[in-house]
């Protein structure tokens, strides 16, 4: 079950954290997989994992903002069957603290990131005959979380493209779902604790584990194996649905 042989995996930021545990466990399981991703370093260790344990990958160096830089590499691997939306930016701010310029760059990563390679890869699957899209939402798009306003409207609208997507393309034999994690403990989130909360690390890393009812965070294996599924032939009747992965965040915190 969960093969993936044979199949074509585009992974957006697939260098580090969740991106990172999806490329290594669809190579596991048979899938050529594509990094797009922009830290040189990370997707050459990543390589390097998947590589030491008969794995097929390739890195490419992209910003997922640009949308020429998107088609070319899309046009380049030509025969795309799954696509994992994961690349992203937080940022901390309300809605009257968020200067434009932050504004406009979680936009242009998170939001026109996710567009550009839909825009470059619907065709290159109705072409092959159908495939598989999964966008990485996030618990912000279905409840209020403080300080986050710039990240929440992003992730909103990668919730809404998933949904808009799934409708446009049912006759292409195209499936689009989402994944909307909790906190998941990742490099990425150390270093965004450690940047903003200087000092005050271990405590800000308690806090946030224990917003999870569960007491922790998720573990990028763990949304790695939810996102297994839902690209595999197994998940075939599914599409239009996003699935929280939030250690009870949304349904639990009462």
């Amino acid at each position: 079950m969960f093969s993936l042989q044979n199949k074509t995996a585009v992974i957006t930021g697939g260098g580090s954290g969740i991106g990172r545990a999806i490329s290594e466990l669809f190579a596991k399981q048979g899938a050529t997989v594509h990094i797009l991703e922009l830290s040189k370093e990370n997707t050459a260790a990543t390589i390097a994992a998947i590589e030491a344990t008969g794995g097929k990958v390739f890195g490419h160096s992209c910003n997922v903002a640009n949308q020429q830089e998107v088609v070319e590499v899309f046009n380049k691997i030509g025969k795309v069957d799954i696509l994992v939306n994961n690349a992203g930016i937080a940022h901390i701010g309300k809605a009257d603290t968020t200067s434009e310029a932050d504004f406009t760059k979680v936009f242009d990563v998170n939001v026109k990131g996710a567009y550009n390679c839909l825009f470059a890869v619907i065709p290159l699957m109705r072409n092959n005959g159908g495939g598989a899209i999964l966008n990485m939402a996030s618990i912000a798009t279905l409840v209020g979380i403080p300080d986050r306003f710039a990240y929440s409207m992003s992730k909103g609208a990668v919730f809404a493209m998933t949904l808009s997507v799934a409708k446009d393309y049912l006759q292409d034999n195209i499936r689009c779902n989402s994944i909307s994690p909790a906190r998941v403990h990742t490099p990425f989130v150390d270093g965004f604790i450690a940047k903003n909360y200087a000092g005050k690390e271990e405590e800000i890393f308690e806090k946030l584990s224990k917003s999870q009812p569960m007491g922790r965070m998720g573990k990028p294996e763990e949304v790695a194996s939810l996102a297994l599924y839902l690209c595999s032939d197994e998940s075939g009747f599914i599409t239009g649905c996003d699935y929280p992965i939030d250690g009870g965040f949304i349904k639990l915190n009462n």
